[in-house]
């Protein structure tokens, strides 16, 4: 399912947005490392959602100075994002991967359009430029893994 995160017309419902997706995340990260087999992979998969807490603590700073809301929980998107990882435990530590790769996707696309949103200044541009490049190191990893499992 494709996000509509960062379409928003206003900043402070972007930033909103973007807490709601980081708890998605950290549930579905959380959700991954309790089914993988291989350490190595929870390993990499733990440091990633690492990311995502920072990610998630600098959106609440945003969101303070803002005046956004910073939702203290997830939304009912969170039971797509793990329930795929729960789907695929079935099949095995690729398919979690590709299931996660898939939510990376929207992570990715996110934040490509939170910055270039007009409202942003240019510190929560930069956040938002940085988290990208997260996002897209954490997507190529799971895509490259996924394929060589």
């Amino acid at each position: 399912m494709a996000t509509t995160v960062g379409n928003e017309g206003d900043f402070n419902s972007l930033i909103t947005d973007l807490v709601y997706l980081e708890r998605d995340a950290i549930a579905a990260y959380d959700s991954t490392i309790s089914h993988l087999s291989d350490a190595s992979f929870k390993s990499q998969v733990a440091q990633f959602k690492d990311d995502h807490l920072q990610h998630l603590e600098v959106l609440k700073e945003i969101a303070d100075e803002s005046g956004a809301v910073a939702p203290i929980e997830g939304d009912m998107k969170q039971m797509l994002t793990t329930g795929k990882v729960a789907l695929a435990s079935l099949m095995g530590d690729g398919a979690i991967l590709k299931a996660m790769k898939t939510n990376e996707d929207d992570t990715v696309t996110a934040y490509e359009r939170a910055s270039t949103h007009d409202d942003a200044n240019p510190r929560s541009k930069a956040f938002f430029e940085k988290a990208l490049a997260d996002e897209q190191r954490h997507r190529d990893w799971m895509q490259r893994t996924a394929e060589s499992v």
